[in-house]
């Protein structure tokens, strides 16, 4: 007798709602619907109209918040992910890359403590140097005044370069996407490799290690994230005092970022609202404050550090009048002509996706 062939039903797809979807991932349903606006996401609607989340929208989602964690503004995320199909093995190997540096830490970290408990278990005491390592290596560094002039300190020593194996150089050439939406370019050329930020020229990088250079032009430092033999998934630029992690990107997102920004220079067209930020700014200065609120992080330090000598500069010229917009820097500031009772000042700004300046800059008016 025949046996009959049993049917087998299609796994069932679980749908979430956005409360759900938004409480199990850790974020809020208004980010949810940013995400959307921006094109980023595309939830299914019920009859009545709700929104539902499916694995798609999920793994959308994960690559998303991802790529915000490793600095990538939202605007920058959109253009990276603007018609692509959701591409995991991307995201997970760009996590992977930031994941094992923190784990590396980490674990440096843990086996300073196990021996230091070591050392008072056996009745000796740690040592002055014991204990500077403790202190630098098993904590968690902070984003202060002193952690920053450390890290300035750090990246303005003396180095020497190394010969390396020139077969490891193409792993690291191709195009790389910064925070503030500009594009680093490594090039090789012969046994060298070289760097060019947006509107800047081409320098040369020295290696200190492997997958670690140096620039002598600027005491800078660009280190590639390793990734077995493939091509290098992210860079991080040191300088100033800050680590910027730039992920790598295609030739055509790094030609349609800077297309972008040379349409904004070519049709002189601010941000919307920088020249509210940028007002704000000088008013809180002129009054004793440093605006920190309106600034990011790393621009708030920069700021406090100089906020004395502001403080005076911005005194002397008396009230502000109005704000002039010039145009659009290559560095892809919105720069205006701010200009005083006692005399005028030339400012650059720029603003991430939350509305705060990420670049701040205020130089003599000519």
């Amino acid at each position: 007798m025949a046996k009959k062939a049993r049917a087998q039903s299609a796994p069932v797809k679980e749908w979430l709602a956005a409360n759900e979807c938004a409480r199990r991932i850790g974020i809020t349903v208004r980010a949810l619907r940013v995400y959307e606006q921006r094109g980023l996401i595309r939830p299914r609607r019920t009859e009545k109209g709700w929104r539902l989340y499916g694995a798609d929208e999920i793994a959308r989602l994960h690559e998303v918040l991802a790529l915000k964690r490793l600095g990538l503004s939202l605007a920058s995320i959109v253009v990276l992910l603007q018609g692509k199909a959701i591409d995991l093995e991307r995201t997970l190997t760009l996590q992977s890359a930031a994941l094992s540096e923190q784990r590396a830490r980490a674990e440096r970290g843990l086996a300073l403590v196990e021996a230091a408990r070591a050392t008072l278990a056996a009745g000796r005491t740690l040592s002055i140097e014991d204990l500077i390592k403790l202190a630098k290596e098993a904590n968690m560094p902070e984003l202060t005044q002193d952690s920053v002039a450390r890290r300035r300190y750090e990246q303005a020593r003396p180095r020497t370069p190394i010969k390396i194996d020139p077969s490891l150089l193409e792993r690291y050439v191709g195009h790389y996407r910064l925070p503030s939406d500009t594009i680093i370019a490594i090039e090789r050329r012969g046994d060298s490799l070289f760097a060019q930020l947006t509107g800047q020229p081409a320098l040369e990088l020295f290696a200190e290690a492997e997958g670690e250079f140096f620039l002598k032009a600027v005491p800078a430092q660009i280190g590639f994230a390793a990734s077995r033999d493939a091509a290098a998934p992210s860079l991080t630029l040191s300088q100033g005092g800050f680590d910027m992690v730039a992920p790598r990107v295609d030739a055509s997102e790094a030609a349609a970022l800077e297309a972008a920004l040379a349409t904004r220079i070519r049709n002189r067209t601010p941000q919307p609202g920088s020249a509210a930020v940028l007002h704000a700014i000088i008013a809180d200065q002129q009054e004793g404050r440093t605006g920190e609120e309106r600034m990011s992080p790393e621009l708030a330090i920069v700021v406090g550090e100089q906020f004395p000598m502001l403080q005076e500069e911005l005194a002397a010229k008396g009230d502000l009048r109005q704000l002039v917009f010039k145009g659009v820097g290559s560095d892809a500031a919105d720069v205006y002509e701010a200009q005083f009772a006692n005399g005028k000042l030339d400012c650059g700004i720029f603003l991430a996706d939350d509305g705060k300046a990420h670049m701040l800059w205020l130089t003599p008016s000519l």
